[in-house]
């Protein structure tokens, strides 16, 4: 099968080319089993070569940001939901930990899952 370990880009676009030219190959054939197999090795190296970026919904702020953005919904439309704008920005900002009852009401009122908001995460020093 002449097979190699992918050790730098040159040889990754090498395989990436040779996957191409096989890609339709059927299962079961020395050529999709060859296949197969540069496909393991394309993955091993993305994966060591470009690691996988850590979870950007790390935390609850991040997790209302994102849905804040998905949504269309605004600093404001968080501001009504927490009960004024200064407790949304102080949340926002990382000032405040979101409570209990901040949690069930974007849980019920937006959606967003409540195991996404109950995450540790750390505020910001006053």
């Amino acid at each position: 099968m002449d097979i190699q370990p992918i050790k730098s880009d040159k040889d990754y676009r090498t395989v990436l080319k040779e996957i191409d030219r096989l890609w339709l190959s059927p299962e079961g054939t020395p050529e999709g089993d060859r296949l197969d197999v540069l496909i393991a090795l394309v993955v091993a190296y993305e994966e060591k070569r470009w690691p996988p970026e850590p979870e950007t919904l790390s935390d609850p702020v991040e997790v209302i940001l994102a849905h804040i953005d998905v949504t269309g919904r605004t600093q404001d439309d968080l501001a009504k939901l927490l009960g004024s704008r200064s407790r949304a920005s102080e949340i926002l900002n990382r000032k405040r930990s979101l409570t209990l009852g901040m949690i069930h009401k974007l849980h019920e009122q937006w959606k967003i899952p409540a195991e996404l908001l109950i995450r540790p995460y750390k505020l910001d020093a006053a």
